[in-house]
């Protein structure tokens, strides 16, 4: 088997695995467990259909980093409950959600699977850190398209798209980002800075969709290249040109907001899918007092093949 490395953008499967998984089986003391079995259960598919030989698990030690906010404030606000000084802000997340994440983390620890977050940084920016430095063939797992500007058919780096559900994943490469949207992956960035995106709440520029952004890009190559295209009037439309110019200050700050951080300080990982008698025995442990069952049996199964 050669060498893969996975990397999972961990709170986008454990949210999936949260509103898909129903809430039928619970631990002794009554908490829900159905979080993390699913996430067990995304786990053992994954490395069965794909085959990785190494696995990390990417973390969001900040979801919501305050460098980000003080570019673009309403970066990802109408998901924010509190905000706390010194501290990452407190995301809307379910009660019976928010009680699993400690034993998602201590399930993924028992298997041995590395488990890497950064200060003030998103799981995106792990990934793109690790993507970048990997010297093997590298699949994303994630339900986020903003990690298609990762996509690079020459260094074996495409994207597992959730979005569509774990029995309907989609294999994302730089043909299948051109199919979807008429554009480079790595153009990507620029494209979803022009366009915006209200789920992250990022505004774009005013009445540049999909298309006309991406027929931008085709004729300008970058972002830098259609700002200065609709300063000298060379491309897009005069409303085209009116608007880019007007968001100005927007896009000033919006491709830093919008690129995914690729040279984060790591510390060096074992990502080996490396599970002995000793984690074994741990993880069985662990689903016997949490009521993981089936799941993390799966999962040990498909991590020891």
């Amino acid at each position: 088997m050669s060498d893969r490395l996975m990397l999972l953008d961990t709170a986008s499967l454990y949210f999936r695995a949260f509103y898909g998984v129903p809430d039928k089986v619970r631990a002794d003391d009554g908490t829900s467990v159905n979080a993390v079995r699913g996430l067990l259960d995304i786990i053992a598919k994954l490395v069965t259909s794909y085959e990785p030989t190494r696995l990390v698990a990417c973390w969001d030690d900040d979801w919501r980093p305050m460098w980000r906010v003080a570019l673009i404030p309403t970066y990802k606000a109408h998901r924010v409950v509190e905000l706390v000084d010194g501290a990452p802000d407190v995301e809307e997340v379910p009660a019976a959600l928010t009680a699993q994440i400690p034993l998602v983390r201590e399930a993924l620890g028992a298997l041995g699977l590395a488990v890497v977050g950064a200060a003030e940084h998103e799981a995106d920016d792990v990934i793109g850190t690790l993507a970048e430095r990997a010297d093997v063939p590298v699949d994303i797992v994630t339900g986020d398209r903003d990690l298609f500007q990762l996509v690079d058919d020459a260094r074996g780096i495409r994207v597992i798209y959730t979005a569509r559900g774990m029995s309907n994943l989609e294999i994302i490469d730089d043909a299948a980002v051109q199919a979807r949207y008429g554009i480079r992956a790595d153009q990507y960035a620029d494209f979803a800075a022009l366009r915006g995106d209200p789920s992250d709440g990022l505004p774009g520029v005013a009445g540049i969709g999909e298309k006309s952004a991406a027929a931008l890009l085709a004729a300008c190559g970058d972002l830098d290249g259609i700002r200065s295209a609709a300063a000298d009037g060379s491309a897009g439309t005069p409303a085209q040109r009116s608007k880019i110019i007007a968001a100005g200050g927007y896009l000033d700050v919006a491709p830093s907001v919008v690129r995914v951080v690729r040279d984060l300080d790591l510390a060096a990982i074992d990502d080996r899918i490396l599970v002995d008698e000793d984690r074994a025995d741990a993880s069985t442990a662990l689903a016997e007092r949490w009521n993981l069952g089936s799941s993390m049996s799966r999962a040990l199964a498909a991590l020891r093949r």
